[in-house]
């Protein structure tokens, strides 16, 4: 598969670079895309969430009425979780969700969601640039030019560039990241991926 390079003011370059085919056009495995994302957000996942207990909560050491004679249920303690201000039954506890994937399983999900972008036409070439400072209003120029300033775009990027990445962070319709670190979550959720020249070798490298 080939693709042109377009430069930074959205014209088309004479340029053009090549996709592997078995990276680009592979045949999608849905089950392990489903267990690639699932394996995100699963790790995104805090586990912080807690309550307490009858044990836990404050109070709870004197008798709140006597036993007999009131017409109602018997209460030894007003910790009980019947009780306004009781305590929580089966609540959540700390714990983590943390999930793994084998790296041949997650490779082969990373590929099926290349695949499946290059096939539907979602993925761009650029050739590469950098900024001498983070400069979001000059990131926001260069998609302005490739028209998707108000798409959903992964912009992947062929090495660490500080500049261009913190230029990115505060765009609510732009995630930018190091090709080779692009989960499967991170290709899919995006309507567009806009590839650095020189990103596509380090993919390619990272999922040969």
């Amino acid at each position: 598969m080939e693709l042109n390079v377009y430069k930074l003011d959205g014209s088309q370059s004479s340029e053009k670079v090549t996709l592997p085919s078995d990276i680009f056009e592979v045949e999608p495995n849905q089950h392990l895309i489903y267990m690639a994302v699932r394996t995100y957000l699963s790790n995104q996942r805090q586990g912080t969430a807690k309550t307490k207990q009858r044990a836990e909560v404050r109070g709870g050491g004197k008798k709140p009425f006597r036993q007999k004679g009131t017409g109602g249920a018997r209460r030894g303690t007003n910790r009980s979780p019947l009780m306004p201000g009781g305590g929580n039954i089966h609540g959540p506890k700390p714990h983590t969700y943390k999930l793994g994937l084998p790296k041949k399983a997650a490779r082969l999900a990373r590929k099926s969601a290349l695949s499946m972008k290059a096939k539907e036409n979602q993925i761009m070439i650029v050739e590469d640039f950098s900024f001498d400072a983070p400069k979001t209003s000059q990131l926001n120029n260069i998609l302005k030019a490739l028209k998707l300033d108000s798409t959903k775009t992964l912009l992947l990027l062929g090495g660490k560039n500080d500049n261009v990445y913190k230029s990115g962070r505060n765009m609510p319709k732009c995630s930018v990241i190091i090709s080779d670190l692009a989960a499967t979550y991170e290709l899919l959720d995006n309507k567009m991926i806009v590839m650095q020249k020189s990103a596509v070798d380090s993919l390619c490298k990272s999922l040969s």
